[in-house]
């Protein structure tokens, strides 16, 4: 017991390489998608998919009036009794834990980076995710929903879940986005 405390304490104050090689981050947004995620973090491997329990899925930004490479609001997670928040539990390697820092914005404050724990079909594991600081809600573009709704197809999350995603009002942007440096790996 007291060996698991310590492992936990270890994983929760960002020295998980003193303990094992990779850590288990739980996407909920772009992310979802394997091609987005290893756009800058080639190591993601699909763990499972999961569910976070009293947490619910917002689209934001993490200011007003500020403009991002998706042309709209992005996904980010809330507390709320009761909520549900379905996702993916990537391993990956500790030597991309900082690109995954960069790719969330957590050195200019738009995240920052949490412990979660994250019910799987094999038990509960304690995974990264990221919560947005300064929300303001705000609708995505098309191009940012499409990544969510393909990257939650792609790794068989619930019907019920992807059609919620499905319903998620656009701000309707038709310009140039990140989904097209993600097309050309799709193809």
């Amino acid at each position: 017991m007291i060996g698991n405390l310590a492992h936990i304490a270890r994983f929760c104050l960002g020295n998980m390489a003193a303990t094992t090689d990779h850590f288990m981050y739980f996407a909920f947004g772009s992310n979802l998608l394997k091609e987005r995620l290893q756009l800058a973090n080639p190591s993601a491997i699909f763990h499972c998919t999961g569910r976070l329990k009293n947490y619910t899925l917002n689209f934001g930004l993490w200011g007003e009036h500020i403009d991002n490479r998706w042309h709209g609001g992005v996904a980010t997670i809330e507390q709320k009794e009761g909520g549900e928040v379905w996702g993916v539990v990537w391993r990956m390697s500790n030597d991309h834990l900082a690109s995954l820092d960069q790719q969330e914005g957590v050195d200019m404050g738009m995240y920052f980076p949490l412990e979660v724990t994250v019910e799987t079909d094999n038990g509960a594991l304690l995974c990264r995710t990221y919560q947005m600081n300064r929300f303001h809600a705000c609708p995505p573009s098309p191009q940012y929903k499409q990544v969510v709704c393909l990257g939650a197809q792609q790794n068989g999350l619930p019907v019920q879940y992807m059609r919620r995603l499905e319903e998620v009002q656009t701000n309707n942007y038709s310009g140039p986005s990140i989904l097209d440096k993600i097309s050309q790996v799709i193809k």
